[in-house]
């Protein structure tokens, strides 16, 4: 074996030849270094106290594990408040839906309406294609009988709507419809048509029906709702009132002792307009009932006695 020295100063190398005993001890040396070393380390780490770094690590493991176990407690019990909460959700919109049913059918059955349009006991009929892109999504069931129902709530109150919607449009036909007396209480004191003139005892024409009290101030109401077009002084009739239900007909009420509306005023079905007197051409307290129909009058007599919507 030889061993090449360089010189850094001189740049001269010098070879040393190593025969017999030496070769192989250099040999050993070279080869058992990296094993020394390895054995050295092994027996340094063995002297270190390893119940200690053990213990360490069991303390920090178990501090791992108790922060696991919190945080699944935690979840736990935000899961078992979140199911309580949608729990008592479902039963509230349970309760709302048989409420809604049970309201859409006593109106229907009290309006007399069609039960095959207004099936509150039913479900509704849907339908639709199904798309090639829909991607299948399955809810959970208690989050998908909670979306059933608020369907099913959403589709009631709809139903509700356009019943709500019929049911006004047939009050307000009711309200504006021309029935009964002008008076709550009273007698029918000279009928509609020809009669003899209370005041020159000729045959004259009585374009209204008169209604006799017997003292003055008792209520004048309305026989339909509208609006008022007059309200005042009229020569012969005294202090009158004019209203107007729409379609065509106008209602009066003349000979009033005090009126209690004005023009352009709003009246409902048998609200008071009026007091009983004897203004104008007039023998005694009475009302003077006229209904005109397209501006022609008409003998009140067969609206009085029709019955009410």
């Amino acid at each position: 074996m030889k061993l090449i020295l360089v010189d850094q100063r001189h740049g001269q190398t010098r070879t040393i030849v190593l025969k017999g005993w030496l070769k192989g001890l250099l040999s050993i040396c070279i080869l058992g270094a990296p094993v020394a070393f390895g054995y050295l380390g092994y027996q340094f780490a063995v002297s270190q106290d390893p119940l200690e770094y053990s213990h360490e690590t069991t303390l920090a493991w178990n501090e791992d594990l108790s922060k696991q176990a919190d945080a699944l407690d935690r979840l736990k019990r935000e899961s078992e408040e979140q199911l309580e909460a949608l729990t008592l959700r479902l039963a509230m919109l349970q309760a709302r839906l048989l409420r809604m049913e049970a309201l859409g059918e006593r109106i229907t059955t009290v309006a007399k309406l069609d039960t095959g349009e207004f099936n509150f006991s039913s479900e509704p009929a849907v339908g639709g294609p199904l798309l090639s892109d829909t991607v299948p999504y399955s809810p959970p069931a208690f989050i998908e009988a909670i979306a059933e129902l608020e369907q099913q709530i959403a589709d009631r109150a709809q139903q509700l709507e356009i019943l709500e919607g019929l049911m006004t449009e047939r009050q307000f036909e009711a309200d504006v419809f021309i029935t009964g007396r002008p008076v709550k209480q009273g007698w029918l004191s000279s009928p509609f048509g020809r009669r003899t003139d209370p005041f020159n005892g000729q045959l004259a024409w009585h374009g209204g029906i008169d209604f006799a009290t017997g003292e003055a101030g008792e209520d004048v109401i309305a026989v339909a709702a509208g609006v008022v077009t007059a309200a005042g002084e009229r020569q012969g009739y005294g202090l009158t009132v004019d209203i107007n239900h729409g379609n065509g007909y106008v209602t009066r009420y003349g000979h009033a002792e005090k009126l209690l509306v004005d023009v352009g005023e709003i009246i409902q079905k048998g609200q008071t307009i009026a007091l009983v007197g004897s203004t104008g051409r007039s023998t005694g307290p009475h009302v003077h009932f006229e209904v005109y129909k397209h501006g022609r009058v008409v003998d009140p007599a067969s609206y009085i006695q029709r019955t009410e919507r």
